[in-house]
């Protein structure tokens, strides 16, 4: 009897064993987190943007969007728990987050002044007689 090269029965082991080698580091590639590494200062979370956020380990881009979405909706951020009202966000992964956050103010928008003003200062006072 003949049989094809893939029933022979002495390469039946090992293409059972590549088999379950190859699924098995492809099952530990999915579950292993790709490390990031961390930003050298803390974010601020009023003014960063979302690939700020997303340097923070434990931050992607979903969970950034989140925390952009919410600034808009509810105004600057007073604190870092203020992240825990991000639903999906806990309070074990924000403890793991929080040396790398941090809440200052809000980027306030600039307002070019006009060159033709003279400031006060510099304007002469008139001659008193």
């Amino acid at each position: 009897m003949h049989y094809g090269l893939a029933m022979t029965p002495r390469l039946l082991p090992i293409r059972l064993f590549f088999s379950c080698l190859f699924l098995n580091l492809l099952f530990c590639a999915a579950i292993l987190p790709a490390k990031k590494k961390p930003p050298a200062r803390p974010v601020n979370l009023n003014t960063a943007t979302s690939e700020e956020l997303q340097q923070v380990p434990g931050i992607g881009p979903v969970t950034a969007e989140k925390i952009l979405k919410m600034r808009k909706s509810y105004g600057p951020f007073k604190s870092v728990d203020d992240l825990l009202a991000i639903r999906g966000l806990g309070l074990k992964r924000l403890e793991k987050m929080r040396k790398y956050l941090t809440v200052g103010k809000a980027a306030a928008p600039k307002i070019p002044q006009p060159a033709s003003q003279t400031p006060p200062s510099a304007q002469k006072s008139p001659d008193k007689p």
